[in-house]
């Protein structure tokens, strides 16, 4: 619904600037012979702009998509690597490192799908809190008889934590508001530009929608993406999921 309220204001952002330029400044655009090809010119030069614009932010969107995609498959590996890992230390703490990777493995899983915002600060305090308790399992073991082994176990569940840190800093790496800023005001620019040359033209109110649906289509498309948890288009905890099935 939400997204719906955004692209009908975008539309009616953009259409406002088309009917300015078509209804305000055209009739007092000049007419000169040659000023016509010389607008013509610019305006092919502004919406150019817009386009290169756009899919500049939708190529930087993509971007942070696929590397939050990167890092839930890291995740993943992560853990299924220090579960194996977790065979190397005495048998009851193993034991106690293999139950807190499942309960650990499944609050990975709620950051992934939850919505809310006042549920997810609540899996992310006890994420932390199942991070100390792991890293005390592993940690006890190793100071009471050091040895090659019980390094690699202490070095896994680094991997483990050095992983959901860098799935946290993809999930708050978003599209710059400069660069939306930009992008919003080349497109009003640009939709003024459109209104004015269509000034001249029959039914010109019915052309002045074209271009402002299909840029807001595309800006919601690039929110969409860049957005984690809002919209349609989310990174699914595949391989968390899978790695869960198999754990149990």
């Amino acid at each position: 619904m939400l997204g719906l309220l955004i692209f009908a204001a975008f539309v009616l952002l953009l259409w406002g600037c088309a009917w300015f330029g078509a209804t305000i400044i055209g009739p007092r655009g000049r007419t000169e012979p040659g000023a016509r090809e010389d607008f013509n010119l610019l305006l092919a030069a502004a919406l150019t702009l817009v386009g290169l614009i756009i899919g500049f932010s939708f190529s930087m969107a993509a971007s942070r998509y696929d590397q939050r995609k990167n890092t839930e498959e890291a995740e993943a590996n992560a853990i299924g690597t220090e579960y194996l890992r977790a065979g190397l230390l005495p048998t009851a703490d193993a034991a106690r490192v293999r139950t807190l990777l499942r309960e650990y493995l499944d609050e990975r899983v709620l950051f992934y799908t939850t919505r809310d915002s006042s549920r997810l600060q609540q899996i992310n305090e006890q994420t932390a809190r199942t991070q100390a308790l792991l890293w005390s399992a592993v940690q006890a073991p190793a100071l009471a008889q050091p040895d090659v082994l019980k390094s690699l176990a202490i070095a896994g569940m680094n991997d483990v934590f050095n992983s959901q840190g860098y799935t946290q800093a993809a999930w708050r790496n978003h599209i710059p508001a400069a660069a939306w800023a930009l992008m919003i005001l080349v497109a009003m620019l640009g939709n003024a530009m459109v209104g004015f040359a269509f000034t001249r033209l029959p039914h010109p109110s019915v052309r002045l929608l074209v271009l402002p649906l299909l840029v807001s289509t595309a800006w919601i498309l690039i929110a969409d993406i860049d957005s984690p948890r809002g919209g349609v288009i989310h990174v699914h905890p595949d391989n968390l999921v899978s790695l869960a099935a198999a754990l149990r």
